[in-house]
């Protein structure tokens, strides 16, 4: 049995969870951030009971147990996306390298011949911090991360020099350079 998938998930009380189980199993969720949608396969079920989700897989094979952790980690990142959002932060590092805020879009300049304008999609918000931070906010957890890491392959950190864009707290260990590997 899943550890994940049994526990069951608390629904807090400003969250209202709709569960239909029909062809598929679709389960919405509204809470005071917004409103998230999602459809799994059939063969998990979601029972609502009392203030708490209880996720059941139908048989013992192997995609049931894949599934059933599965799908219990992307129904309580749900509620708590509704409730409280999602938040990556990006930081530029390198002389000359900046971000500037244009519309709900961004522009980085990261010594490319010319800036690298991105919009994001909907439902998630960049704020820029100073001229060298990203802030990517929403309330759905994989379209925050996705946004993160396609801003973050513009120019990944060098190994080298460490410049590039890097998620906040990110430890970029340096390789050494040519000259390193000249003994005296």
């Amino acid at each position: 049995m899943s550890r994940i998938g049994k526990k069951p998930i608390v629904v807090p009380e400003k969250v209202n969870v709709k569960i239909d189980q029909g062809q598929t199993l679709d389960i919405t969720i509204e809470g005071p951030k917004g409103n998230l949608f999602k459809t799994f396969p059939n063969n998990i079920t979601v029972k609502q009971e009392e203030n708490f989700l209880v996720v059941q897989r139908s048989s013992d094979n192997k995609t049931d147990r894949a599934l059933h952790g599965m799908v219990r980690s992307i129904v309580a990142s749900m509620i708590e996306g509704v409730t409280e959002g999602f938040v990556k932060i990006l930081d530029i590092v390198g002389v000359g390298y900046r971000v500037e805020q244009k519309g709900k879009g961004i522009s980085l300049s990261v010594m490319y011949s010319h800036p690298v304008e991105y919009t994001p999609v909907e439902g998630v918000t960049l704020d820029v911090e100073g001229n060298n931070r990203i802030k990517v906010s929403g309330i759905d957890k994989q379209a925050v991360g996705q946004v993160a890491a396609s801003i973050r392959a513009v120019r990944p950190p060098n190994v080298y020099t460490g410049k590039g864009v890097r998620y906040f707290n990110e430890s970029v260990k340096l390789k050494p350079g040519k000259s390193a590997r000249k003994v005296v």
